[in-house]
């Protein structure tokens, strides 16, 4: 099967687009940054939020994977939830029907909901509407937080949070760090992706994505210190409604590690209602531990 993968320059896409033709699959890598960088994959360099740059990329394509979004927005660069999440699966659904590429499939997020706390959960529930009226063969993919070791200049969130706290004496902590999320690693993501474009009874199912344990905030800071080689530091906790204007306030600049509503489905949690994807695709989930966090003591450290 030829596949165009759009945001294939990015933690998951770079994953997935060195998987598939181990598989026997032709893939193109669609990115705004760079034509070339997966070995056995072709490129692709376009703006999806850019109708004119699908011009021609899907000729002889049988399958669409739709990788981009965006966790954070910067309004005043043109850098929104609605352009990068609604606006590009417009796009890419339409350019599909366009070039006569029955099968898409499409990463969403858990928590994906028209009545989510965020933009960014409502936007990602709107694009799978698009998908699902689109007419095309579709498979959507509702991750909890994905770990692994990201290509050379990504970042996912163990990164992220080991870089934030690395050198702090204490780690300020909103709330009481009992929230729990169920991470998966980047691998088991790309298996499911890549057993959906060979799995035709997947076709019209949503499935969500996480790994076998539901760990406390608080667990995964810890295994996060231990993936370093360091032991884990005390937590400080802090009321969320105190904190809460501060954070909206200093979240509009881009130095800021974090917004509001970061925050808030932070404490919401990211536990997985169901992991069918297990029984149905094959795949036992790399376990979130320390061992398999020690990418973290080059990368951060």
């Amino acid at each position: 099967m030829k596949v165009l993968v759009v945001g294939g320059s990015g933690f998951i896409g770079s994953c997935l687009a060195g998987m598939l033709p181990g598989r026997g699959h032709r893939v193109t890598s669609m990115s705004r940054s760079t034509t070339s960088h997966i070995s056995g994959a072709g490129g692709w360099k376009g703006d999806a939020l850019e109708p004119s740059a699908m011009t021609g990329v899907l000729e002889g394509h049988d399958a669409v994977i739709n990788l981009v979004g965006i966790i954070r927005a910067f309004p005043a660069r043109g850098v929104t939830f609605a352009a990068s999440h609604v606006d590009v699966t417009r796009n890419l659904v339409e350019a599909a029907r366009k070039a006569g590429v029955g099968r898409f499939i499409q990463m969403s997020a858990n928590g994906a909901r028209p009545d989510g706390i965020s933009e960014y959960q409502t936007t990602k529930y709107r694009a799978e509407e698009i998908v699902k009226s689109s007419g095309l063969d579709w498979t959507i993919f509702r991750p909890s937080v994905v770990f692994g070791e990201p290509p050379k200049g990504k970042i996912e969130f163990c990164t992220q949070l080991a870089r934030s706290f690395k050198n702090a004496p204490v780690i300020p902590m909103f709330g009481d760090g009992n929230y729990r999320l169920q991470p998966i690693h980047v691998n088991d993501v790309a298996l499911a992706f890549a057993g959906a474009l060979e799995r035709p009874d997947s076709i019209g199912l949503t499935f969500h994505l996480g790994g076998d344990i539901a760990y406390s905030y608080r667990e995964i800071l810890n295994l996060i210190f231990l993936g370093m080689g360091r032991k884990p530091k005390a937590k400080l906790p802090i009321p969320w409604f105190l904190a809460r204007p501060l954070v909206s306030l200093l979240g509009r600049f881009p130095a800021f590690p974090a917004t509001a509503d970061q925050i808030d489905m932070l404490l919401e949690g990211n536990r997985v209602p169901e992991t069918d994807y297990k029984k149905f695709f094959g795949i036992t989930p790399i376990p979130f531990s320390a061992e398999n966090l020690s990418y973290l003591k080059t990368s951060v450290c």
